[in-house]
């Protein structure tokens, strides 16, 4: 997933802390006098950020306050590109802040979080609510010859102007107030919901003292559980958390049916346990408030205002689209279901067959089918082997090559932050991959901007990003062995970082991954497809011991079993989708219960009872722990599979995978970022719009 926010605060860690406000003495307002500008995070300390973001604040408002009275005539020059340079001085803070917060928080930076989501949002409304700043934007807008403009400058004036017009700058009086305060709401309220899943989350244990219950479980995952139960208090056993490398895992290998039903409950059921971190009342008053605002600003429901700005444009697209992909993997997953079922019975156990023994029983239905284990494959998944293939692969498609930089600051000792260079050895970005599961870390997966690219009066500005990831973290005996989904994450974040690092436009906001959301997953999941090629897993899948490069045979083994729980993984994840759009097709403002309103339409749309969506409502932190994050966007990364699945048939129509001349096109069509409408690009790239068979094919729909 590729995910960017914003917001602050500092608290103090003794009475006598001095409070920084000379921008001399703050490392986060100071020049970085580092290698390529990356952050001091050497020098950053927690007490650094409120008062930067006081400080970057005042600028931002100082620097809105010239443009409104400025008293000559409005100019692209003069208002849009001033707009545009406007608050650099925060965004630079807020790229460190929010980057650390997600990837390494404790309770002063969680205190900063919280205090500063309704500063910023109050910040924000006085920007895209101010009369007389769109007074200024419109008077460009309506006098300029566009005919004069470059492109970009054609789609920055547009953007700018619109995105006015849907903040809500038309509206007066109590109705401006009453966006004011439903913006301010839905900031506390989602920092909240974030921090109800990340503590939930951290607080679960399920302590083993049998070792026959962790079945077959791999022996560096074994040393990992018993590692964490130290951390957690236990004298001896195993910890089984509901961090996704640890749940799935166990699932997969635990004989003990209720053990297996226990940890899959406390997963499903994060949010949703009437306790201090319950997310019921929290959503069922933001999507009241979503609605609010949808209606304040003239849209039936919020899926209408954000749907669009994105490729589908309107809710109808989204769910015609589903619709057509719903029915042939429900029938797969429940064909699924029927073989599992028969092979439990077939092992004389007693009892329903129930989702927490899916992942138990594709396995064994893999092994006897396919004659595939999973765990034969983490030995030639070592994490870094895994990364090391992400590089090789971008090496042979573009040219770039990777140099680790190992005195460069941090902000976490886990990390390793790489130069990324061209062809021609000049350079082109920095990367910095931050790989294992911790309780400082909000979970899955995502990606970064801490510095976005830019060109603007000739200051060529390169990119740093981030990738961050939550894999088992090695032990003193065992490396960090990947499963095949924790490989494809790789890959798949990777591409984010990718986009990000070809981006070569002028203006900050078109940059990278400021795209349309049902666009911006598209260049991540095209990295998906590559990574399980026989030519690509020869570059990279080679044994941590041994040195062996994987085999033919377990390679093709593992692409025939992969054929299995097709229908899982798209019902799970359509499921979770749909759920999202249901909540923000609503149209009235009547407060739903979560847990009630959830099942009710799941049972409408048919879901099996053995799978549950992916993310739950009192968990889905990509559509409640954001003010606005992925909400009604769900649905973009199966939108962005038929784009990925026909740019990848692009290359096997070359001749090559590897193809040059295609790999030159598509990525001429990243690094124009959000400079041209998703559609413009990829017909670019393409020729044509994508056509959705190569994905019905892929998903063993069609033939």
């Amino acid at each position: 997933m590729m995910l960017l926010s914003i917001v602050i605060l500092a608290s103090c860690q003794s009475n006598k802390k001095e409070v920084i406000t000379d921008s001399t003495e703050n490392p986060l307002l100071s020049e970085w006098n580092t290698p390529f500008g990356v952050p001091p995070f050497d020098k950053i300390k927690n007490e650094h950020y409120t008062p930067a973001f006081e400080t970057a604040l005042k600028e931002h408002k100082s620097e809105i306050d010239a443009i409104v009275n400025n008293s000559e005539t409005p100019t692209f020059k003069n208002t849009i590109v001033a707009l545009e340079l406007s608050g650099a001085s925060l965004t630079k803070v807020a790229s460190v802040f929010y980057a650390v917060n997600g990837a390494n928080t404790n309770d002063e930076l969680d205190a900063v979080a919280s205090k500063m989501a309704p500063i910023f949002s109050a910040h924000y409304d006085d920007i895209n609510l101010n009369k007389g700043l769109f007074k200024k934007v419109e008077a460009v807008y309506n006098t300029t010859d566009k005919s004069k403009l470059s492109g970009e400058q054609n789609k920055l004036l547009e953007d700018t102007y619109k995105g006015f017009v849907r903040s809500g700058v038309a509206l007066e009086g109590e109705k401006e107030e009453r966006l004011r305060a439903i913006n301010a709401r839905l900031a506390v309220l989602a920092d909240s919901f974030g921090k109800n899943v990340l503590a939930e989350t951290n607080a679960y244990d399920m302590h083993i003292t049998n070792k026959e219950d962790l079945g077959n479980l791999s022996s560096s995952l074994v040393a990992l559980a018993a590692d964490e139960a130290k951390s957690r208090g236990h004298e001896n056993g195993w910890s089984i958390t509901v961090q996704r490398p640890s749940i799935n895992p166990f699932l997969q290998s635990s004989p003990n049916k209720e053990r297996r039903q226990e940890i899959f409950d406390a997963y499903a059921m994060r949010g949703d346990n009437d306790n201090a971190n319950d997310n019921k009342t929290i959503i069922q008053e933001m999507v009241v408030l979503r609605t609010e605002k949808a209606n304040l600003l003239g849209y039936e429901t919020h899926a209408n205002l954000i749907l669009e700005t994105s490729m589908a444009k309107n809710p109808e697209a989204v769910f015609n689209f589903m619709d057509q992909l719903w029915s042939p993997v429900l029938d797969m997953a429940k064909s699924e279901r029927k073989a599992m079922s028969d092979y439990m019975k077939k092992e004389g156990v007693e009892g329903a067959f129930s989702g927490s023994d899916w992942r138990h029983y594709v396995e064994k239905v893999r092994k006897e089918r396919y004659d595939f284990d999973e765990d034969e494959m983490r030995p030639y998944f070592e994490f870094n082997a895994v990364k090391n293939g992400a590089f090789e692969l971008s090496t042979k498609l573009f040219g770039l090559t990777f140099k680790e930089l190992k005195d460069i600051p941090k902000w976490h000792e886990d990390q390793q932050v790489y130069e990324v260079l061209e062809a021609d050895g000049s350079h082109l970005g920095v990367v910095y991959m931050d790989f294992f599961a911790r309780s400082s870390k909000r979970g899955g997966a995502w990606m970064n901007e801490l510095r976005a690219q830019s060109n603007v009066n000739g200051n060529y500005v390169t990119p740093i990003v981030t990738n961050n990831f939550n894999f088992p973290r090695p032990t003193e005996t065992e490396p960090s062995l990947l499963s095949f989904s924790d490989a494809e994450t790789m890959f798949h974040e990777f591409g984010h970082a990718l986009h990000g690092l070809f981006s070569n436009v002028t203006y900050e906001s078109q940059s990278g991954t400021n795209v349309p959301r049902d666009f911006v997953e598209f260049p991540s999941q095209v990295m998906e497809n590559w990574m399980s090629e026989p030519e690509v897993l020869k570059l990279y899948a080679k044994h941590y011991k041994t040195g062996d490069v994987i085999p033919d045979a377990l390679i093709k083994k593992m692409n025939d079993a992969n054929s299995f729980n097709q229908g899982f993984t798209n019902v799970e994840y359509m499921a979770a989708a749909y759920l999202d759009m249901y909540w923000h097709t609503i149209k009235d403002m009547e407060p739903r219960d979560a847990r009630v309103f959830e099942k009710e339409q799941m049972d409408k749309l048919g879901l099996i009872a053995e799978i549950v969506p992916r993310y739950r409502s009192g968990y889905f932190n990509h559509i409640f722990s954001d003010p606005v994050g992925y909400s009604s966007g769900y649905y973009s990364y199966k939108w962005s599979e038929v784009l990925d699945a026909d740019a990848f048939q692009a290359f096997k129509e070359a001749g090559s995978i590897f193809d040059p001349a295609t790999a030159k096109k598509y990525r001429h069509m990243l690094s124009q970022g959000g400079s041209k409408e998703g559609m413009e690009l990829y017909v670019e790239f393409r020729g044509s719009e994508p056509e959705i068979d190569p994905l019905l094919v892929k998903l063993g729909i069609k033939k």
